[in-house]
C-alpha cells in the first residue's frame, strides 16, 4: 500500500501567532512532521496543505510539496478539520492523477511522536481494513474520566458527575469503563470513507494508542514551552 501524506498548516493562529513555522530546536516546527513523513517508506508523497505562502516557501525548503492552495473557507478559525482533509485529497488525487490506497493527516504542532507511530498507525490500519475498519487515529488514555472525575452542571447550575452506569455512580477509578483522549497527530483514513463521510466519528474508525507523554500538542505558548521541553529530553527527536 502506498499513500499520500498530507500536513495541514494555516497561516493564522490566534492562540500562537505563526506557531506553524516557530523556531523549535534550531528548526521550523513544521519541519519537524516532514522529516518524520519523509522517514517512512509507504508514503509516496509529502504534501502541505496552507493558506500561508511563507508557510509553502519553508515546507518546500524542508522537502515537502504544496501542489495547490488551501482556499480562505478552509483556512479560518471556524473551519473543520475534516473538511480540510477532504480538499487536500481530491486536490492531490487531480495534481497527481493518481488514486492512493489510504490517506494520512500528521499535524504538524504535535512533534512528540516518533517514526514508529507513524508506521504503527499505518500497519494497524493495513490489518484492519479487511474487516470494515475505515480508518485508525492517534489516542491515549484519558487523564480525566466522565465516569468518575469529570462534572457538568445540570439544570439549576449544581455539579454533577458527567456519566454514569445504569444510574450509579463509580466511586472507584478502577471501575470506570475505559475512555480514551483524541490526540490530534496521526489519523489514517481509506479514501473512500474520507471522501463520502461528514465527519471523522461517521464510521468504523480505531484507535492507535499513542501514550500520554506524546499526547501534547501547540495551541497556546504554555503548549510551545512544554513541548520545547519533551523535545529536548527525548533520545530520538525524529
Amino acid at each position: 500500500m502506498s499513500g499520500v501524506c498530507v500536513i495541514s498548516a494555516r497561516g493564522g493562529s490566534k492562540g500562537l501567532p505563526n506557531k506553524n513555522i516557530r523556531m523549535l530546536m534550531g528548526k521550523p516546527l513544521i519541519a519537524w512532521t516532514i522529516i518524520q513523513a519523509q522517514k517512512v517508506s509507504e508514503i509516496e508523497k509529502v504534501v502541505v496543505s496552507t493558506d500561508s505562502e511563507e508557510i509553502s516557501s519553508i515546507a518546500r525548503k524542508f522537502g515537502a510539496e504544496t501542489p495547490f492552495i488551501r482556499p480562505s473557507n478552509l483556512a479560518s478559525d471556524n473551519s473543520g478539520k475534516f473538511q480540510v482533509f477532504k480538499h487536500a485529497f481530491k486536490s492531490c488525487v487531480e495534481h497527481y492523477k493518481k488514486d492512493f490506497d489510504f490517506f494520512l493527516d500528521l499535524d504538524c504542532t504535535n512533534p512528540l511522536r516518533d517514526v514508529s507511530d507513524i508506521t504503527s498507525a499505518i500497519n494497524l490500519f493495513k490489518d484492519l481494513r479487511s474487516s470494515g475498519v475505515d480508518g485508525v487515529f492517534s489516542v491515549c488514555d484519558a487523564r480525566k474520566n466522565p465516569y468518575f472525575n469529570l462534572v457538568e452542571p445540570d439544570e439549576k447550575g449544581f455539579l454533577k458527575i458527567s456519566k454514569k452506569i445504569n444510574n450509579s455512580l463509580i466511586v472507584r477509578r478502577q471501575d470506570a469503563p475505559l475512555v480514551f483522549e483524541h490526540v490530534a497527530s496521526i489519523y489514517v483514513l481509506s479514501p473512500e470513507y474520507l471522501m463520502n463521510s461528514d465527519n471523522l466519528l461517521d464510521g468504523n474508525l480505531r484507535g492507535y494508542n499513542i501514550g500520554q507523554d506524546k499526547s501534547f500538542d501547540v495551541d497556546s505558548e504554555l503548549d510551545f514551552k512544554i513541548i520545547e521541553f519533551l523535545m529536548s529530553n527525548k533520545k530520538n527527536q525524529i
